[in-house]
């Protein structure tokens, strides 16, 4: 597909978008992009601050305006878009990649609004050949991928996929930026207006129509984990994450199994009864909740990025009693910093890797997980290690 870009930065003035403009320019210089959004003395702006040439081209579209998206998808092989509560703005672009044939990832963390978009675009899709990716940042990138890394060395050292997965985090460190909460907020309102959204909140296989598989583990109380050895917390994100897990599973014709079980929870520091207490007082914390969250546009200091990282563990239990392990770890604040380095590379992956043509929505992993992994270690701070 022979187009103008190879990538457009859709949201390029606002936070994350800034971000992903930044590390494009700086890391990329000879690549054919463009950055876009709403206003074009604002994208200036953007374009100074990210370090890019003062000859980047800048393209005007809102997504209130389904022409200017639709004239906008025709120029790039890849729309990347930062632009969320994608509930509330991110469908026009879906539809328009969808039927343009236009490649397209987000930074979605919303799975009902996920849903709604795989029931309706999804034929438009596979028809027009555009490869449609949800949760290219921190939700799912690290979890999906690492549970795919843990379920490759099963099948080397057992010969079969391992049929209960648990993530644990063990360390990380970050904050969440003004796009985060607002997300936050749009699902709640949404969910208090419609109980079928709430019902696909609590569905383990919400993005898996026509399969449901078995009783997957509610994460939702402290625990004691025999498995680390430690008290477990519940995590904000599994809730997103363990939904695109399920999905790549299905999508790739129950590679885990079809009796395959996932959960993920943060290991709390300390033993005994700290242990215990740290998890109960994590429990507690609720980090995007109340009403004194950060605007949209707002986000952590290059300080506060770049001083972030992330471990997570995923173990695999085999039905005799044997284990294998997985790590993943990142070098930077997982929703920022890391973040916007991981949706740029998985944009660019659908680009340069050798990777299937089929059109439809997918994960990154069910697409092109070894290639991902590949470039996400060499280029982006991640690394994937499994015994």
């Amino acid at each position: 597909m022979e187009r103008e870009f190879d990538v457009i930065v859709y949201g390029a003035t606002g936070y994350t978008g800034g971000l992903v403009a930044e590390y494009l320019a700086h890391t990329y210089p000879d690549r054919r992009w463009a950055m876009a959004g709403r206003s074009l003395t604002k994208l200036e702006a953007a374009r100074t601050e990210a370090g890019a040439p003062a000859d980047l081209p800048l393209i005007a579209a809102n997504a209130d305006d389904p022409s200017a998206l639709k004239a906008m998808c025709a120029r790039a092989r890849v729309v990347l878009t930062t632009v969320g509560p994608y509930q509330l703005y991110g469908e026009p672009l879906v539809a328009a990649c969808a039927h343009g044939g236009t490649d397209y990832v987000d930074l979605c963390g919303e799975p009902a609004w996920m849903r709604q978009m795989i029931d309706k675009y999804q034929a438009d899709a596979a028809a027009s050949g555009a490869r449609i990716l949800f949760s290219c940042g921190f939700d799912s990138i690290p979890f999906d991928l690492g549970v795919w890394k843990l379920q490759q060395a099963a099948r080397a050292k057992f010969g079969r996929p391992a049929p209960r997965v648990k993530g644990r985090i063990r360390k990380m460190q970050g904050t969440f930026s003004g796009g985060t909460f607002a997300s936050a907020k749009a699902t709640m309102a949404a969910a208090a207006r419609d109980p079928g959204i709430l019902k696909l909140m609590i569905d383990p296989f919400a993005l898996t129509p026509g399969f449901e598989g078995p009783s997957q583990p509610k994460g939702l109380i402290p625990e004691y984990d025999a498995a680390v050895g430690g008290w477990v917390a519940p995590f904000v994100m599994a809730a997103i994450n363990t939904k695109n897990v399920h999905r790549t599973n299905a999508l790739t014709g129950h590679a885990y199994g079809t009796d395959f079980v996932y959960d993920e929870m943060m290991i709390a520091p300390g033993l005994g009864e700290m242990g215990k207490a740290a998890a109960e007082a994590i429990a507690k914390m609720n980090p995007i909740g109340g009403d004194k969250g950060p605007k949209p546009g707002e986000g952590p200091s290059r300080e506060e990025r770049e001083a972030g990282f992330y471990d997570i563990l995923f173990i695999g239990e085999m039905p005799d009693g044997d284990r294998v392990e997985a790590v993943v770890t990142g070098d930077r604040d997982p929703g920022y910093g890391s973040t916007s380095k991981m949706i740029a590379e998985t944009a660019l992956c659908l680009i340069d890797a050798d990777v299937p043509a089929t059109g439809g929505i997918w994960t990154p992993t069910a697409l092109m997980a070894q290639p991902l992994v590949e470039r996400l270690e060499a280029r982006a701070g991640l690394t994937f290690v499994a015994g």
